[in-house]
């Protein structure tokens, strides 16, 4: 996959994961996330080790994050995107998930899923909907790993 940089004003729009940081995101999702509060740190640097990452940063420093998990032909899930609360309402979310989507290989997975509690607008955007078949879709769901009091039930 070939690194893309994207300026959008002040901010760059990265998938250079040597210019981003497991540690950022894991100081976010595991203090501010509502899905994966107390996630250690070692499982972000897996995860950040193991997926295509795409992230926004303001004068090097990150301010968003997001991650593809993939086989890069035929499915992906995207999780753990964020933006830190001081740098929303710019836009970013939007461009980030635009660079992500418009990539050729993207273009060409039969399969993304995501998971999301309060951001389906944004999505939707993109061409997220409810599945049509949700008998079909099943998970096996760990409440009891990490603190994700805020989501149980």
């Amino acid at each position: 996959m070939n690194v893309i940089n994207v300026p959008f004003g002040d901010y760059i729009i990265t998938t250079d994961k040597s210019l981003l940081s497991a540690e950022a995101a894991h100081q976010w999702l595991s203090t501010e996330s509502y899905w994966s509060k107390n996630i250690p740190k070692e499982v972000v640097e897996q995860a950040f080790n193991n997926s295509y990452v795409i992230g926004i940063l303001y004068k090097n420093e990150q301010v968003g994050y997001g991650r593809l998990v993939t086989d890069y032909a035929t499915f992906a899930w995207l999780a753990d995107v964020y933006v830190l609360e001081e740098h929303r309402g710019k836009g970013l979310s939007k461009k980030m998930m635009s660079v992500l989507m418009e990539q050729d290989w993207v273009k060409k997975l039969r399969n993304v899923g995501l998971g999301t509690w309060d951001a389906h607008g944004l999505y939707e955007q993109f061409g997220f909907k409810h599945h049509d078949r949700p008998d079909r879709i099943m998970f096996i769901l760990r409440r009891d790993i990490y603190d994700d009091s805020i989501i149980a039930g």
